[in-house]
């Protein structure tokens, strides 16, 4: 299995930012719990500016990824912020180190 982990970048509308922040926070609780094939989901947000918001994501594969796009959280998230931020910017990278991010997930009586 190969894991694909996303970086994604908004740049957000100044007025328009408290109300992304309420939503890009449900995304990470709705991802975990509702979606098996997603792993990781942190929302950064960088220090010197305010407008960008950047989600680091980690999914067992694409498909997974691909079942995210498909969920009604996902769907909500992205008719609520068209036309608020700019063009988001989407990384797809490969986990260099997945195997000791797949060991970690094992329990320690697994692992040797």
């Amino acid at each position: 299995m190969l894991e694909l982990a996303l970086l994604v970048e908004f740049v957000v509308q100044a007025d328009f930012m408290p109300r992304f922040r309420r939503l890009v926070r449900a995304n990470p609780r709705k991802s975990l719990s509702d979606e098996p094939g997603c792993r990781r989901f942190h929302v950064l947000v960088p220090e010197d500016d305010a407008r960008r918001i950047v989600l680091h994501e980690i999914y067992d594969d694409a498909d997974a990824f691909g079942l995210h796009l498909t969920t009604p959280h996902y769907k909500s998230f992205a008719a609520a912020i068209a036309g608020h931020i700019e063009k988001p910017i989407v990384r797809r990278l490969e986990l260099l180190a997945a195997e000791l991010a797949s060991a970690a997930r094992r329990p320690a009586s697994e692992r040797t």
